[in-house]
């Protein structure tokens, strides 16, 4: 085996990797809420040690090696984007990072109708308007926003609407309904959905209600992208893919000249 050979590919395919993460980053540098995936990449063990092979295969030098790179746990980061105004008030920001809009979605059926089974998701972006009905939803998707009862909020359509801090709608003078302000004290439970929505792993519901909920009217949350920054990673990987593969390249010539011209018998 040419270890040189397969610790290169290991070092392009992990490189390729972090390229797909940061390009999906770049490409929702604009995206309201927007939270970032986190690439890792870490030192795989040699082989010998990884599958505890023991000494009878064992190497001092191919041992210190290592195995090459291995692409770790994918993480999402949390961090607050930056306050945007837009002085609508329908869109609200929320300035805490563990906190979220509960969303109604309604999960597709086996032949791409809706099937009826609603599933409650989380999301930080918060341009809503109201449908039709007088139901209020999210702007970008149409999902109904839910109340801290998991029940759409329903509105009147000819009244001025004022949300508050406390996420209490305001019409007439009357508080008509209060958004859900779900707070998330472990975000690791949470997964991307798509959408820009977050559903979360197992069946325990962690959502907790807000205890100090901060909802700022007139605002929305930037991405978590920063386009110069992501950009900039975005080449360093490209960059390491190509180095990789020029070792691969490489590794490929000293093989043919190992075999074609040193193993050559007279």
């Amino acid at each position: 085996m040419n270890y040189g050979l397969y610790l290169s590919a290991s070092g392009m395919l992990t490189s390729m990797y972090r390229q797909d993460v940061l390009t999906n980053n770049l490409a929702n540098s604009q995206t309201v809420g927007f939270k970032v995936d986190v690439p890792t990449v870490r030192h795989r063990d040699a082989e010998s040690i990884e599958d505890n092979l023991g000494m009878d295969v064992s190497h001092d030098l191919l041992d210190r090696l290592g195995g090459g790179a291995l692409a770790g746990r994918q993480r999402i980061s949390f961090a607050a984007g930056a306050p945007q105004q837009t002085r609508n008030p329908f869109d609200v920001m929320l300035a805490k990072p563990d906190q979220f809009l509960a969303m109604a979605v309604t999960n597709p059926g086996k032949d791409g109708k809706t099937s009826g089974n609603m599933q409650v998701m989380l999301t930080r972006d918060g341009r809503l308007a109201t449908d039709g009905q007088g139901y209020l939803v999210s702007a970008a998707t149409g999902h109904k926003v839910l109340n801290s009862q998991d029940l759409p909020i329903q509105i009147a359509n000819d009244a001025p609407v004022e949300i508050n801090t406390r996420g209490e709608i305001v019409q007439n003078g009357e508080i008509v309904d209060t958004l859900q302000v779900a707070q998330i004290s472990d975000l690791d439970v949470l997964r991307k959905f798509g959408q820009n929505l977050f559903a979360w792993k197992g069946k325990d519901d962690p959502r907790q209600p807000a205890t100090n909920p901060d909802v700022r009217s007139g605002f929305i949350e930037s991405s978590g992208a920063d386009a110069i920054s992501t950009l900039m990673n975005l080449v360093n990987a490209t960059k390491a893919v190509n180095n990789n593969a020029t070792l691969l390249r490489y590794q490929d010539q000293l093989m043919d000249r190992a075999v074609n011209t040193l193993g050559r018998t007279a």
